[in-house]
């Protein structure tokens, strides 16, 4: 599970329901960050709602994650007319970075790199 994880609301109410499910969700992200970065990765939730959306109601749900990594740091965002659909999109979009990320930063070409230029 990712140690550090800051979850924020802004113009929504707080909802200890939602806060619960974006630490369960966020929390099985850790498996696929590199093992050297898990105990320096922090991630931070912004929670939004705006009330001038083209939903039915009016509202719009926007869910922003910075995932702070070692070399890197990666943003995801998106707006749906549900809470939980939007972190769940954004969760998908989070995993396929840190997966990118994973592979350009500890594969077995990086660490040749690395072992070519320490000598």
């Amino acid at each position: 599970m990712i140690s550090r994880l800051s979850v924020n609301f802004i113009h929504t109410p707080i909802d200890e329901n939602v806060r619960k499910y974006v630490t369960k969700k966020l929390g099985r992200l850790d498996r696929y960050i590199p093992r050297s970065a898990v105990d320096s990765a922090h991630a931070e939730v912004l929670l939004k709602e705006s009330r001038s959306g083209k939903s039915k109601d009016g509202r719009d749900c926007c869910a922003e994650i910075t995932l702070h990594l070692p070399h890197d740091t990666i943003n995801v965002s998106e707006t749906s007319i549900n809470m939980y659909t939007a972190i769940d999109i954004v969760e998908l979009k989070l995993k396929q970075r840190i997966k990118k990320y994973k592979e350009l930063h500890s594969g077995a070409l990086h660490r040749r790199l690395i072992a070519r230029f320490a000598r």
